[in-house]
């Protein structure tokens, strides 16, 4: 199930012309790990988002629930 978090990576990686295997390697993470992150299948610690998430110069963190 694709989520907002695999959608972006994806989304931030064709948006920097990187194959999941350029993205694997410049940020250190498997690239069974992007594969997974990207078609929502795995469940990532935090720190291994950011470390992907900071090739983009993004981070994760925590934030309160918006309600409707």
């Amino acid at each position: 199930m694709k989520t907002k978090l695999s959608e972006c990576v994806k989304a931030l990686r064709k948006q920097y012309k990187l194959t999941q295997a350029d993205l694997a390697y410049k940020s250190g993470i498997s690239l069974c790990t992007i594969r997974e992150l990207e078609q929502g299948k795995l469940s990532c610690r935090m720190d291994i988002v950011n470390q992907l998430l900071d090739l983009f110069d993004y981070e994760l963190i925590p934030q309160r629930k918006a309600h409707a």
